[in-house]
Formats: C-alpha cells, sequence, structure tokens
C-alpha cells in the first residue's frame, strides 16, 4: 500500500511540482520492519506528505513541501531516531537506544522473542493473532 502511496504521490508530484512538492531518496540504514515503523514516524511531522523506507535497499523516499521542511532536517529526523543516513549520523546515545535486532552497524543480529520489543499479539512461529505472517 505505501509503495502505491508513494507512486501516486510521486506521479503527481511532478504535475505539482510548482505547487512546493519535492521528492528526496537518500539512504537510511536499518534491519527490519521495526526500522521501518521508527524511520516513518521519525518522519510524520508538518511539511513530509509521505515517508517510504525500503528495508532491503536501505533507501528512503520522502515527499515533502520544501517551504516547511529541508532535506537536512528531514535526513536530521531519522539520524534522531537512531538511523544513519547519508548526511548525517545517529549520535550513540539514539543508536544504542534501538533493539538488539535493529543494530545495523553491528550486522543485524536478528530478531528474538527473547528481546526487550514488543511482541505482543504474536505466537511462537511469527504469525499474529490471524495466521499472518509477522513482519517482526
Amino acid at each position: 500500500m505505501r509503495v502505491l502511496l508513494v507512486t501516486v504521490f510521486l506521479v503527481a508530484g511532478f504535475g505539482t511540482w510548482a505547487q512546493g512538492k519535492a521528492i528526496v531518496e537518500f539512504t537510511a540504514k536499518g534491519c527490519c520492519p521495526m526500522c521501518e515503523d521508527r524511520i516513518i514516524e521519525a518522519l510524520d511531522v508538518p511539511g513530509v506528505r509521505v515517508a517510504e523506507w525500503n528495508q532491503f535497499e536501505e533507501k528512503a523516499t520522502v515527499v515533502y513541501k520544501p517551504k516547511k521542511i529541508t532535506q537536512e532536517r528531514i535526513e536530521q529526523l531519522v539520524a534522531e531516531a537512531g538511523h544513519d543516513t547519508e548526511h548525517v549520523m545517529a549520535s550513540d546515545e539514539a543508536y544504542g537506544a534501538l533493539a538488539k535486532c535493529c543494530l545495523y552497524r553491528d550486522g543485524c543480529p536478528g530478531c528474538s522473542d527473547h528481546e526487550g520489543h514488543d511482541h505482543e499479539g504474536h505466537d511462537d512461529e511469527g504469525h499474529d493473532d490471524e495466521g499472518h505472517d509477522d513482519e517482526h
């Protein structure tokens, strides 16, 4: 669904460029769907219209209003959430606050049910209460 939304905004963005929208793509380091949630949540701010992060390419794509927020601020928000970007490195404190499975500088050690983050609503086989595969 997010891919569809970003695609729509990308196509619409070219037609409305003069209306003050811009699109930026940049590297944002991470390992898993929890990282995706954290990055997207960090970008839920005024001026950001759509934000997406691709786990496998470690790429963020953001549609934003340059009059309200800058690309530099967007990358700073991602770094403040603990994720290094092309231009801004997360502080050791922000990085250290990530769940163990999100420690991309340490090679993405992977998720286990013994970690201190929320796995509520999921069974031991990695499925949610409705039987769907757990994204994390």
